[in-house]
């Protein structure tokens, strides 16, 4: 009777705890997320600061109107703006007429939304700029000294020491107890001699594998000169292929357009940057530190959206270089070819910073050029040549590169 009255308490006790808990996380997700809402709504056309992008900045927009204005702006800025609300034409007008679209959001996540802003507006208010006089300057830790491992070494110096001496007064002891005579000193010049003696075998042994190492290490050295793989150099602007390739789902072939139809793949110009930072003016990762250099290097004014007539190339530190007795053609490979810039670049949708991710060795493109099938079927570039090899290969031959003239020499090394 008195384990079920027990079990019962138990019984209750979680089930009040577990009710808590599920209207705690109701409540929590409850709550209207303003980071998450700005960045799906309102993002492509204004800043949380002060810089222009379609529309205002919106840094310290709850001074400059009440709470019932900027909700009502919100839900219906084009019927604020019919009502004849002075400062709405005048914003109006302002931005060339461009009408924002209407929402159609909760009052509390509007102002889940500019609570949001009002906290950027703060937390930037806050921090000091970078580089500026006073500014507190991070520093990285520099480790300490191995105290402990230090302690640990001494330790066992003094053991091995200690453990030697006591060593040798019970051989002493022994030998007296023996009537055994004190054996007479060796210097240590002799006693090196004498185990030489005893050790040709080892030392011959020691010294073959020394040779086989050390000729295995000589040959790895000399095969990697010229080779640079995981070279990741850092760049003039900080920019995240992981983030632009696989969150935002960018082609390569967009910014890179000449690996389309040219030997070269071409880095971008700041302009093809522009296409998307005339209006994206912040990251998730950098803020607006990186974008602002695509800016200085054109000379442009993000607030009054316009170039000036400095602008500077930026200088790009080239990662994949291939020595120039080499010739590669990027449109071969990625057109007529149709293979995959991973297959040679690596999974750049995964890289924060590029890098080098393939050897680009002679022994790479041959091994493979041996294995890569050629895509024949319905590509025009290989019509003729297709049928042919159909009829020399067989009809079910697999028709790889190197069957296509993928090795000769002259191909590359022209």
């Amino acid at each position: 009777m008195k384990g079920s009255v027990f079990t019962s308490k138990v019984t209750s006790v979680c089930l009040i705890f577990f009710a808590l808990i599920f209207f705690s996380v109701k409540n929590v997700h409850a709550q209207p997320d303003g980071a998450s809402l700005f960045k799906a709504q309102c993002a492509q056309c204004h800043s949380t600061g002060s810089n222009k992008v379609i529309g205002p900045g919106l840094k310290d927009v709850h001074t400059r109107r009440n709470e019932e204005w900027l909700l009502k702006w919100t839900k219906n800025s084009q019927g604020v703006i019919k009502s004849g609300d002075a400062y709405a034409v005048k914003l109006y007008n302002e931005f060339n007429q461009t009408a924002m679209p209407s929402f159609a959001l909760s009052d509390d996540e509007i102002k889940s939304i500019f609570a949001y802003i009002k906290a950027e507006g703060e937390k930037a208010a806050a921090a000091p700029a970078a580089g500026a006089p006073g500014a507190a300057t991070a520093k990285a830790e520099e480790p300490g000294f191995p105290w402990m491992l230090t302690m640990i070494f001494v330790i066992l110096g003094v053991l091995y020491l200690v453990l030697g001496k006591v060593k040798e007064g019970l051989e002493r002891a022994l030998r007296a107890k023996q009537g055994l005579p004190e054996p007479i000193p060796v210097t240590s010049k002799q006693a090196s001699k004498n185990w030489i003696r005893g050790n040709k075998k080892l030392i011959a042994v020691m010294f073959v594998i020394f040779a086989v190492w050390g000729s295995v290490k000589g040959w790895n050295a000399l095969a990697g000169i010229g080779i640079s793989q995981n070279y990741a150099p850092e760049q003039p602007i900080k920019f995240s292929h992981k983030l632009h390739v696989g969150q935002n789902g960018i082609s390569c072939v967009y910014c890179h357009s000449g690996a389309e139809k040219s030997r070269h793949a071409n880095i971008p110009s700041p302009n093809v940057c522009m296409n998307c930072h005339k209006y994206v003016q912040q990251g998730p990762t950098y803020g607006t530190t990186e974008i602002a250099k695509i800016y200085a290097a054109l000379d442009y004014d993000p607030n009054t959206q316009k170039y000036g007539p400095n602008p500077k190339p930026i200088k790009w530190v080239q990662i994949h270089n291939l020595p120039d007795l080499a010739y590669f053609n990027h449109a071969q490979h990625v057109t007529v070819g149709q293979i995959e810039c991973q297959t040679c670049h690596g999974p750049v949708e995964e890289m924060e910073v590029v890098k080098q991710f393939s050897p680009l060795t002679m022994g790479w493109c041959i091994d493979c050029h041996r294995t890569t099938e050629v895509k024949m079927e319905g590509n025009a570039y290989y019509t003729e040549l297709h049928d042919k090899l159909k009829k020399q290969y067989g009809p079910e031959a697999k028709l790889t590169v190197d069957k296509i003239g993928g090795l000769e020499c002259a191909r590359c090394h022209y």
